[in-house]
């Protein structure tokens, strides 16, 4: 088991992520800002769903997913269809513009990745990504965790 310091000091570590994110941000398109991003990432990821079960997946109130589903809507990126269960709900789907929006946002993601990390090797790329994801994985489910105010 890590010592004290050390969780400490990844503590410090994980702080510094957010002027990535921050960098990731600016990436995006104006059209296309961060909550419309997540909405269109997590219909590709896990399939057409309803208002209900994205608002989970992006661990925010269902108000605010109703104001990132509507800009994707409105953009042409998802649409809204009556769900075949219960008529009065609907299922969120990505379009096909959507799903170009999404590979546009993998593009230019994935280049600044490759022009930051130019002096990484593939192998040191391929570490990190398994720890992050170890590391994704130990939390699984954040929302679930308790708060603890110790």
């Amino acid at each position: 088991m890590a010592a004290e310091a050390q969780y400490a000091e990844l503590a410090r570590q994980l702080s510094g992520i957010s002027a990535l994110r921050r960098s990731l941000t600016r990436l995006l398109p104006f059209e296309c800002p961060s909550g419309a991003a997540a909405v269109l990432a997590l219909l590709s990821r896990h399939g057409e769903m309803r208002m209900s079960r994205l608002a989970e997946l992006l661990a925010v109130d269902l108000s605010v997913t109703s104001r990132h589903v509507a800009h994707t809507v409105g953009q042409g990126w998802v649409e809204r269809a009556p769900d075949p269960e219960d008529r009065r709900s609907r299922i969120l789907r990505l379009t096909p513009a959507g799903a170009e929006m999404l590979t546009e946002l993998h593009r230019r993601t994935a280049g600044l990745f490759a022009r930051t990390l130019h002096d990484w090797s593939e192998d040191e790329v391929g570490q990190l990504i398994a720890l992050l994801d170890r590391l994704r994985d130990s939390f699984g489910d954040c929302r679930a965790l308790p708060h603890d105010d110790n």
